[in-house]
């Protein structure tokens, strides 16, 4: 099954900190069947984000987790035309990826997690997600560019 759907996308995320952003995105995980407690989960990003921040320069953020409520290993995008303070020194995120492995999952979690960050390297693919219309476009960008 493929890390990201196209209802793993949310092009207009409003949260107004990543508290409710990650709940959003969350969310979006229990409808497609990929998370079985929600509250379970977000709790286990919360305690990740204690350790340290998930912003990255450039206005990324990658909140991730591995999870007992966690059924296979997913993706979940969100962009913010406002940003939300993710920890980044250089102000908010408008590019989110959530990445949600399961407990046991550690080494999936890694290689998604380095190939991403390898990826939002690159200014064409990050601009390629700012442009984005619809979920189908950057699920196609997130298939091409990640899911190798």
């Amino acid at each position: 099954m493929s890390l990201i759907t196209e209802k793993q996308v949310v092009l207009d995320l409003t949260g107004t900190d990543r508290a409710e952003a990650t709940r959003i995105l969350g969310q979006t995980l229990v409808a497609e069947g990929r998370v079985t407690d929600l509250d379970g989960f977000l709790e286990d990003v919360r305690r990740r984000e204690e350790q340290m921040a998930t912003g990255l320069p450039g206005g990324i953020a990658i909140p991730h987790c591995r999870s007992a409520h966690v059924t296979e290993p997913s993706l979940v995008f969100g962009r913010s035309r406002e940003g939300i303070d993710w920890g980044a020194e250089d102000g908010p995120a408008t590019l989110m990826f959530m990445i949600a492995a399961p407990e046991g999952g550690g080494e999936d979690h890694l290689k998604i997690l380095a190939l991403l960050a390898r990826k939002l390297m690159r200014a064409e693919f990050k601009e390629s997600l700012r442009r984005a219309q619809t979920p189908a476009e950057v699920v196609q960008i997130v298939r091409t560019e990640v899911e190798q």
